[in-house]
């Protein structure tokens, strides 16, 4: 009895091992699975009556352990607003960063985007009035006019 030809074995141990070695780091986005170390928000400082219609759009970018550091565009957990360390509801902030004044807010408010420090790792529920708690989180200051 003859042995089966060992070719097809060969070229399909060889299209396994070629696609488990192409899963490697590279083809991972920046930051993918590193630990999140910061998120900064810009505008830092923004007044609301030099908007239209009073509507800033707020953007997150997280800096990765990376090395070197790698910066890239974050879509946080959370948005939200606070004002001297306790939560408001004179300022709202959509899912995407867009901030506005309600109506009779007077002062400076804090803007706040946050997200677990791993992405990978366990979600954390604990947060303070200003976003963080067990999160990253970054802010900015809106004035209402």
């Amino acid at each position: 009895m003859k042995n089966p030809a060992p070719i097809p074995f060969i070229v399909a141990l060889a299209v396994v091992a070629s696609a488990a070695l192409s899963c490697g780091n590279s083809a991972d986005p920046p930051g993918a699975g590193d630990p999140l170390e910061s998120i900064t928000v810009t505008p830092a400082v923004a007044d609301a009556k030099d908007y239209p219609n009073g509507q800033v759009q707020f953007t997150a970018t997280g800096y990765y352990s990376t090395n070197p550091t790698q910066a890239v565009p974050l879509t946080p957990t959370r948005w939200g607003s606070c004002y001297q360390n306790a939560s408001t509801s004179e300022i709202t902030v959509s899912s995407t960063g867009m901030a506005q004044c309600a109506g009779g807010a007077v002062g400076t408010y804090t803007v706040w985007a946050d997200a677990p420090p791993n992405p990978n790792g366990p979600n954390c529920l604990a947060m303070t009035a200003c976003g963080g708690g067990c999160f990253v989180v970054g802010t900015a200051q809106l004035t209402c006019p």
